[in-house]
């Protein structure tokens, strides 16, 4: 998030738009994939925000093996849904063909695991709720 963050130093607090890319990561199990994260104790999507220069593709691959250390070989678009204030423009990926040794970004996230469809957490991140509800009603 450098670019964000070097925004954040010439315009303070003052909303913003950001604009980023999340991935519904399956196993071959139907469970999803979603980490614990630092930032607000919730459970959400992995994902991230837009580097200068990024298609939101590119921020999903990068997003995804930055966090998970999973190498997605394919990404389907899903979806556009929708602090310092700022406002979100995510477009979501679902990924089910992935390869690499899964492991988390402990900057980030305390943990992640897969969970069953019908088991996910109570305590998720509220900007991926609306995406996940989506998903599910999809599958």
């Amino acid at each position: 998030m450098g670019y964000m963050k070097e925004l954040r130093k010439v315009v303070g607090s003052r909303p913003l738009i950001m604009v980023g890319a999340c991935v519904i990561i399956i196993n071959e199990k139907n469970e999803m994939l979603l980490q614990h994260r630092k930032d607000n104790g919730c459970w959400g999507l992995i994902g991230g925000s837009m580097e200068l220069g990024e298609s939101l593709e590119q921020v999903a691959y990068r997003e995804m093996f930055e966090e998970t250390g999973l190498k997605a070989q394919q990404l389907t678009l899903l979806h556009n849904p929708h602090g310092d204030e700022v406002h979100l423009v995510v477009a979501a990926y679902e990924c089910k063909d992935f390869s690499g040794e899964l492991k988390h970004d402990e900057e980030e996230a305390f943990a992640i695991r897969f969970f069953p469809m019908e088991q996910l957490p109570t305590d998720l991140n509220l900007v991926d709720v609306p995406v996940i509800q989506d998903y599910l009603k999809r599958v």
